[in-house]
């Protein structure tokens, strides 16, 4: 098949091999002191080793190649331990290729991997535990001090900026996608919609990777089955960019659901 794959100027060459560690699929290999692409099948086309080149010998071409194999590079990747494997994720993902994540993710479960602790989003500026993902039992045996109400949150984190797609609390999960003012109008809001429910939040109007979060809505729903979906908005028409966003993630995600939406307005009310 004709498809895009990386080249080598073996003038340029050095055999320094700096691009080695760019590409996690085991692609690349120093053979008589210059880099070599050791077999079509390993590489995906994408490019991640140009940028590790200092002297610019690595671009990509279009011609004749065996397809891209991601069952076969998994084999190598899970091989060469868990770090190889978290940078093969995040290439996959930073590159928006989904379909090949989600075959690698599939596969990695099939292997009895962590997969939580394998897709943690470790290039986040903070790389605080706010990240992590984790799920939170309930503690019914333990009841909230006299006059408080108790928290029903099932799992961290909530934002969807911080969400991890491939976290495994979204398997079989009733699901709750809240504009971030909601719970603040609506007072009953852990007892009437959060018990139960894994909760997604961001704001429609003030986030500002709007198609990051389409894509990664679409990723959760690839990848996990959904039992419902749940929606909260604001009654302000800003709110609506929530119906949208989860719209477009079915879309892409190739995927239909009966969707509740619930309106709140300023007041606390639901209309």
């Amino acid at each position: 098949m004709i498809r895009q794959i990386i080249t080598i100027d073996e003038e340029l060459c050095d055999g320094c091999g700096l691009c080695i560690p760019g590409c996690p699929e085991g692609a690349l290999q120093i053979i008589d002191g210059k880099a070599r692409l050791v077999s079509d099948l390993f590489c995906d086309g994408l490019g991640a080793c140009i940028g590790d080149c200092p002297q610019g010998a690595i671009s990509t071409e279009m011609r004749e190649a065996e397809p891209y194999n991601e069952a076969i590079v998994m084999e190598n990747i899970m091989a060469a331990g868990e770090n190889t494997i978290k940078a093969h994720l995040h290439h996959l993902i930073s590159h928006g290729e989904t379909g090949y994540y989600n075959e690698a993710i599939e596969i990695l479960k099939k292997n009895g991997y962590d997969i939580d602790a394998l897709t943690q989003e470790e290039t986040m500026a903070c790389g605080c535990s706010g990240t992590h993902a984790k799920k939170i039992e309930p503690t019914a045996d333990s009841p909230a001090p006299q006059g408080a109400v108790k928290s029903e949150l099932g799992q961290w984190p909530v934002q969807l900026a911080l969400i991890n797609p491939a976290a495994s609390y979204f398997d079989d999960a009733d699901l709750l996608i809240s504009a971030d003012c909601v719970p603040y109008a609506f007072g009953d809001f852990h007892r009437r919609f959060l018990k139960g429910k894994i909760v997604i939040t961001f704001c429609p109007k003030l986030d500002m990777d709007i198609e990051r979060y389409i894509d990664k809505l679409a990723q959760i729903f690839k990848l996990h089955n959904i039992k419902s979906v749940t929606a909260l908005r604001m009654e302000v028409p800003c709110c609506g960019g929530v119906e949208i966003i989860l719209q477009r993630a079915l879309e892409r995600a190739g995927k239909m659901h009966f969707v509740k939406i619930y309106v709140i307005d300023p007041e606390g009310n639901i209309i």
